[in-house]
């Protein structure tokens, strides 16, 4: 077995790894990268980008068919599957080459490829045919889709997004368990392909949304497409020939049905690659889910007695935040303090903000109302403003309006704290909300700032100035205390 020594190794060569190696090679020439899968990062090959291909597609045929109401008519909506996948499967390829073309420029040398697991906090085997000796050790081996055991009665019918951007066709039909980011996106854009779906969650949760009346808006408005249960009942899941039979209980006749469908995606969330490494053997202090313990600012993980360690872990892996934005630089504050070590400094962490690429789009940014709940179950320093969108000028003349504005901002200050959106352009207003929320820019101030006629960003001045309203009126304790009188 051969023998190695330096002074950091960097496990997985995904987006956090990547940003990891870049980070620490700024500090030393004496590092490894060690990815035991194909390179390219999940991004580029199974994840942000064959998706938006798929759903960029989906959003063509949609719109043909929806031409109609702006008395443009175009007869018939003919979707050539294998065309559809040609492209997804071509332009897929030329993401991943440019991120090959990245890894080339690492030396050969440098790049070991194999599974690692730990001997001890320093010590890593790769395969059967290396040992590396580290001082620092980066964890950045990303996440895999995970699925309750009940949906392996589907068979090799059971599918996930990365077995989807392998098909040479279009199914007939596809039920869709986990109405997450995933499972929406991805549901969606094969319904408005021509593809039967229909779709279960748990819970009641729809993507990222945590303002109950976003999520019941949501909720009506994907129901207007394809079936979608949030807190489905699911009675079995069988296997039938080459079909998935599905029993549950339909919530809009309030009956037991079954269905048939060719596929069955499993969209149920990702599980962090950790479970491989021989976790145990480094003495880290690990959570109830075997991922280390570690601080978000630094990325530094810590041992069983409570003790710094020299290990790190970033990106999917520790299932903080898994985005792609965030893992990158995750990758590179761990990278930094790898690099420096013992001299760890906290790195700065991008205000939150998440895109989710349906019809309409969902976004948030700062700080949301499951947080903000969390945090005061009143909200009682809490004020929110709203806009619909369904009479909002630009939203109307593009037939697109459809969806809700949420804002929240802390009474007192007026700052603005966070936001969720379900409705049109909202990848751009969301980047618009995360950079002032990230300046902490007042309510005031915000409304102080331009705004163009007739465009979408009319309906945030809208919302802005309903928030301003209320946080004018003050918390509402203030107001129930002011009624009570004298001593309440």
């Amino acid at each position: 077995m051969q023998e190695r020594q330096v002074e950091i190794a960097i496990i997985g060569a995904g987006s956090a790894g990547l940003g990891a190696w870049h980070a620490a090679r700024q500090h030393t020439d004496k590092l490894v990268l060690i990815e035991s899968g194909a390179y390219g990062t999940t991004c580029a090959r199974v994840g942000c980008m064959p998706s938006k291909l798929l759903i960029s597609a989906a959003d063509v045929a949609q719109q043909a068919r929806d031409s109609e109401g702006f008395g443009v008519k175009v007869s018939g909506v003919s979707v050539d599957g294998p065309a559809v996948m040609e492209r997804l499967q071509r332009e897929r390829d030329r993401f991943v080459g440019s991120v090959l073309s990245s890894m080339a420029r690492i030396e050969e040398d440098d790049r070991i490829v194999g599974a690692a697991r730990f001997e001890d906090a320093n010590t890593l085997v790769v395969g059967d045919h290396t040992r590396i000796k580290a001082k620092r050790i980066v964890i950045a081996t990303g996440s895999r889709p995970s699925w309750p055991d009940f949906l392996n009665a589907a068979g090799d019918r059971l599918i996930i997004n990365d077995d989807l951007f392998e098909w040479d066709d279009l199914p007939e039909s596809v039920v869709v368990f986990g109405p997450g980011v995933i499972g929406l996106e991805l549901g969606q854009a094969l319904h408005h392909l021509g593809v039967r779906v229909r779709m279960f969650g748990v819970g009641g949760a729809i993507g990222p949304l945590g303002d109950p009346d976003l999520k019941a808006l949501a909720d009506k408005e994907f129901n207007t497409g394809f079936p979608l249960d949030p807190d489905a009942t699911v009675k079995k899941v069988d296997r039938d020939g080459d079909q998935v039979v599905v029993t549950f209980h339909c919530r809009d006749s309030n009956t037991e049905k079954t269905e048939r469908f060719d596929y069955l995606l499993a969209a149920t969330g990702r599980r962090p690659n950790v479970d491989k490494l021989d976790l145990p053997k480094t003495g880290l202090e690990l959570n109830d889910r075997g991922v280390p313990v570690f601080d978000r600012l630094t990325m530094q993980c810590r041992f069983d007695d409570g003790s710094p360690a020299p290990i790190f872990i970033a990106g999917d892996a520790n299932q903080d935040l898994p985005l792609l934005h965030e893992a990158s630089d995750e990758g590179r504050i761990a990278g930094e303090n790898a690099g420096r070590y013992p001299d760890i400094r906290a790195g700065r962490r991008r205000t939150p903000l998440a895109v989710v690429f349906t019809d309409p789009q969902m976004a948030s940014a700062g700080v949301g109302y499951a947080e903000l709940k969390r945090r005061d179950e009143q909200l009682t320093n809490v004020a929110i403003g709203e806009v619909s969108f369904e009479d909002q000028g630009r939203s109307t003349v593009m037939r697109q309006n459809r969806g809700m504005l949420r804002l929240y901002a802390e009474h007192g200050s007026g700052i603005l704290l966070g936001a969720e959106m379900f409705g049109p352009r909202a990848e751009h207003l969301g980047h618009l909300l995360a950079w002032s929320i990230d300046q902490r820019l007042t309510v005031d101030r915000l409304l102080e700032m331009p705004f163009y006629h007739p465009v979408v960003e009319e309906g945030l001045r809208t919302a802005l100035r309903d928030l301003n309203v209320n946080l004018r009126r003050g918390p509402a304790i203030t107001e129930r205390c002011l009624e009570c009188g004298p001593g309440a």
